[in-house]
């Protein structure tokens, strides 16, 4: 098959198109970030990700599967996330009149059209788009990914490394439930496989109160910190401050109120195999060891 992946050399992109490419089948990107690094040496042939319909049902020509991966985390000027549902819309459209005949689309745990948070009432209406095309569709929703190029794990860990104590928001018991990325691209591939329509949560086996996954990261990489309770929005303004020093956006009050809101945590069995514990093992000495940084990922 001929099979477009979006942002093929981001994240989540990157190991599905590592798996895809490893059956033998031949994958295009489509991409933001056409100078990025190709870690494909060639085999990815990329277009633009420029969500004009016209341009994108061109480089959509030929393609069976749409897997699609593209979101934002956060508004940063005119890159919102409601543009980005309007974004959405254009790029499964264009999908359609290429003839594509299958979707596979990334979401995330509890998207609701009723929420007041944008990334989740986005994701809902994103999903709604794509049920709605007529072309058959897998979508997966998964919580907090894991992997080499995260940011809310190894932003954790990097911020225990470098202070004496870490700021809990509440109380800290408050669930999620995280993923690492390649499992979350092995289900994603079966969903190119697959015939059927459907939605799935995309989630690990580990469920832990924030206060549990701060405590097993400390102890991982070797820098156990006390940990202190403190009112959400304080530990939102600390974020912010130091977010300063980093030139970055650290953490959003909309990810806050989704962590204290539970909605990183799914009612369905786990799909994916990794335990958290067990990466952190495995990358110990690298998790953490530099900090992340989401603007100069996208946007520089």
């Amino acid at each position: 098959m001929k099979i477009a992946v979006t942002g093929a050399f981001s994240y989540s992109g990157k190991y599905i198109t590592k798996r895809l490419l490893a059956r033998g089948e031949e994958v295009i990107t489509l991409t933001g970030h056409p100078n990025r690094p190709d870690p494909f040496d060639g085999k990815v042939k990329a277009y633009s990700l420029d969500f004009d319909e016209a341009s994108m049902t061109r480089s959509l020509h030929g393609v069976d599967v749409l897997v699609n991966t593209y979101w934002v985390r956060f508004d940063k000027g005119e890159n919102t996330q409601p543009r980005a549902v309007e974004n959405t819309r254009k790029l499964i459209n264009a999908a359609k009149a290429a003839s594509v005949k299958r979707v596979v689309h990334i979401s995330i745990t509890n998207p609701s059209a009723e929420s007041h948070l944008p990334y989740f009432w986005g994701k809902a209406a994103n999903e709604k788009t794509v049920m709605e095309s007529g072309m058959s569709y897998a979508i997966l929703r998964p919580t907090v990914l894991v992997g080499d190029e995260d940011i809310l794990i190894n932003n954790i860990a990097f911020l225990l490394r470098r202070f004496p104590c870490f700021a809990l928001p509440g109380d800290g018991f408050y669930k999620l439930q995280p993923v690492y990325v390649d499992d979350v691209a092995e289900l994603t591939v079966e969903g190119v496989y697959s015939k059927e329509n459907y939605v799935i949560d995309a989630v690990g086996p580990d469920i832990f109160t924030f206060k549990q996954m701060i405590e097993l990261i400390g102890e991982k990489i070797g820098a156990k910190r006390p940990l202190i309770s403190v009112p959400p929005r304080l530990a939102l303004f600390a974020a912010q401050f130091l977010s300063l020093f980093v030139s970055d956006v650290i953490l959003t009050p909309e990810e806050v109120d989704g962590l204290l809101a539970g909605l990183l945590v799914s009612k369905e069995p786990p799909r994916g195999k990794t335990h958290l514990g067990d990466w952190l093992e495995a990358n110990k000495d690298k998790v953490g060891a530099r900090y992340a940084s989401e603007l100069k990922k996208h946007y520089e």
